[in-house]
């Protein structure tokens, strides 16, 4: 991943998204060879001169200040992880460090671990920004079953699961929109975190192995995703939609946790209690991977 050519095909991407019409601008007769905005008529919007614009889009960007980038974010009508992924390439491209700080390293501590254990509820997982799974309660593991197959890499990983087990089409029963989310999501933490070489090294099989993955990498798409919702095909219990909230941990920077829940009194609801009884079968303590590294 080169952060030039990111940021480069990230403006592009997101001026193409945007009409004359959507940004306040006179649409003029002709035939406009681009689909979206000329790059004149960004530099028009936030400001800056057009050769100051073209430069900032063919990945010049390391000096650019915030008051550039916010005018640029502005005309380009980022919404609020766009305009955080464009701070953190143009950190990148300057060799800053990101603001989220030093990621997380070694073991996670007996007190997060605790924490999931206490949560019997709602299965709840801890992943990092490359969607490594590195730790669950009892009722995430039963959630997450067909990932925990005996020939399954070390940590777990939801991307590599999803596009490249046969299974995982089965499993995310909302394809499309789980596929762009989980893209995203690995998008996003790109930008955060350029030179993780773990990160580069999944993102690299994934292009590669998968052409689904490759065409919306492509698209330089982004998300926060703290809560919503995501369904399940489950092999025990069937189809379950559920709650999701999704909170970072701040003594353990780059890592998140995540919770499902479901309305009491809905078939969901239903279904988690049923997940919640097989659970109870297995080990009560929660699971952390054997080779578990939280901050690579």
């Amino acid at each position: 991943m080169s952060t030039e050519s990111d940021i480069r095909e990230f403006l592009a991407s997101r001026r193409a998204k945007i009409t004359p019409q959507q940004a306040g601008l006179p649409a003029y007769g002709g035939k406009r060879r681009v689909p979206g905005l000329r790059r004149e008529e960004v530099a028009l919007l936030a400001g800056v001169s057009i050769d100051y614009y073209v430069r900032l889009e063919r990945g010049h960007i390391a000096g650019a200040s915030e008051d550039v980038l916010d005018a640029v974010a502005n005309a380009l009508q980022l919404d609020d992880a766009e305009r955080a992924h464009l701070y953190d390439l143009a950190r990148a491209a300057a060799k800053r460090p990101n603001r989220r700080g030093k990621r997380a390293r070694g073991p996670l501590p007996d007190s997060v671990l605790r924490v999931l254990a206490s949560m019997t509820d709602s299965p709840a997982f801890i992943r990092n920004g490359r969607l490594d799974i590195l730790a669950t309660n009892p009722l995430g593991r039963a959630l997450y079953a067909p990932l925990y197959t005996d020939d399954a890499p070390s940590p777990v990983n939801i991307a590599r699961f999803q596009f490249l087990n046969p299974r995982g089409r089965d499993f995310f029963p909302d394809w499309d929109d789980s596929l762009n989310t989980t893209v995203s999501l690995l998008r996003t933490e790109a930008g955060r975190a350029p030179h993780d070489s773990d990160l580069t090294g999944l993102v690299g099989e994934l292009v590669t192995r998968s052409e689904e993955f490759r065409t919306a990498w492509a698209k330089h798409n982004v998300r926060l995703h703290h809560t919503g919702r995501k369904s399940f095909h489950h092999p025990a219990v069937g189809v379950l939609t559920l709650d999701f909230d999704a909170m970072e941990l701040p003594a353990q920077p780059g890592l998140t946790l995540t919770a499902y829940t479901a309305a009491p009194g809905t078939p969901d609801h239903d279904a988690l209690q049923l997940l919640a009884a097989l659970a109870a079968t297995e080990n009560a303590e929660p699971t952390r991977q054997p080779s578990d590294r939280p901050g690579r």
